[in-house]
């Protein structure tokens, strides 16, 4: 994905407010060989970017005062209640140094699982999105996760996903739990044995 900003020597919250005013929207693009810059953009066209999942997940073409820069999008200040972006943070990226960053899970084929048709299984996503390294050619917009095997009652870990080629998963402790199988006997004990705490 592509999008436009422009360089800002004028900084502060005073600042700031000016630019949303203006329809503007404050950030900053930091990292690789250069100095951390303040940058400012087209508040409309950041916003809606920002409602697409693969603006957080892509190596996006970020075209900064007529020369075109790589970054990754890494944090998005939204106000409290409006529908208004705040503040936007970019880094550069290197096409030959390994990215740290986080991919959307896209989880296909749980109505063809035994967990489902045989068993009425409810399946639940556990985790939403998973850490990964590789370089910037191999940023992966998401993970399939396949269920169409899932058992009843069964999980499927993150060691079960096999990861794109380049793609190496980062894992911080045990072999997560992605997604699981809850079985509605399972459901009906839970909510008897509830009620029976309760009485």
């Amino acid at each position: 994905m592509k999008f436009t900003a422009t360089s800002r020597s004028v900084q502060g919250s005073s600042a700031s407010r000016r630019l949303r005013r203006a329809g503007r929207l404050p950030g900053i693009v930091y990292g690789g060989k250069g100095e951390p810059l303040s940058i400012e953009l087209d508040h409309n066209e950041i916003y809606h970017a920002v409602l697409k999942e693969e603006f957080h997940a892509s190596v996006l073409e970020m075209n900064l005062d007529g020369k075109v820069e790589t970054v990754l999008l890494r944090a998005v200040q939204w106000h409290a209640y409006k529908p208004q972006v705040l503040h936007i943070d970019f880094q550069r990226v290197d096409a030959k140094q390994k990215l740290h960053t986080k991919v959307p899970l896209h989880f296909v084929g749980a109505e063809e699982s035994p967990a489902v048709k045989l068993h009425s299984n409810n399946v639940a996503h556990v985790a939403t999105e998973v850490e990964v390294s590789c370089l910037p050619k191999d940023l992966p917009q998401f993970i399939e996760v396949d269920l169409s095997k899932l058992e009843d009652g069964g999980v499927v870990h993150l060691s079960n996903i096999k990861a794109p080629k380049g793609v190496e998963f980062i894992v911080h402790g045990e072999d997560p739990v992605i997604a699981s199988g809850i079985s509605p006997k399972g459901a009906a004990t839970t909510a008897a044995e509830g009620e029976a705490a309760a009485e």
